[in-house]
């Protein structure tokens, strides 16, 4: 017989970190937006739920990773938007912020939802932070607490140590 781990949508007793990049802010404010509110659509309390701005996408891999080292954070979620521009320089930094990320997420075990949006131009990142793509922030917040909650039941679970 077999153990199934179920996961809960709840966010009560969850304690969210967002990181959210500053660039391209009238992007990342509604995603930023959709992300809160979904968290408190989820049961989520303000207080815990700690926001820490970063001064671009790059620096989100940072932010993350300390939310990584605090054992008060149950889940975080990163918030970005890239656009592509004359340059390669959109393809690196896009890179490096899955690699970074996902880097944290396999060292720690901390879940985080990933809502750093990679678009061709502005017209696409509006259509995505709100606009008739949806809200990617809410849907990373989404992820990461159910994520939170799976891990949380894995933990507990019998044998799941």
């Amino acid at each position: 017989m077999y153990t199934q781990i179920t996961s809960s949508s709840d966010a009560s007793g969850l304690r969210i970190g967002l990181a959210l990049s500053q660039y391209h802010d009238e992007i990342t404010s509604k995603l930023r937006d959709g992300a809160i509110q979904q968290f408190f659509d989820q049961g989520g309390k303000e207080e815990n739920l700690v926001l820490v701005p970063a001064p671009g996408a790059f620096e989100l891999i940072a932010t993350c990773k300390a939310f990584a080292q605090r054992d008060s954070i149950d889940a975080a979620v990163a918030l970005a938007c890239v656009i592509t521009g004359e340059t390669p320089h959109d393809q690196y930094i896009n890179q490096a912020i899955v690699h970074g990320i996902s880097t944290i997420i396999c060292d720690s075990g901390m879940p985080i939802g990933f809502g750093v949006l990679t678009c061709l131009n502005l017209e696409q990142a509006h259509a995505r932070a709100g606009g008739e793509v949806g809200n990617k922030g809410a849907e990373a917040m989404a992820a990461a607490i159910e994520m939170a909650n799976t891990i949380r039941a894995l933990r507990e679970s019998e044998g799941g140590e």
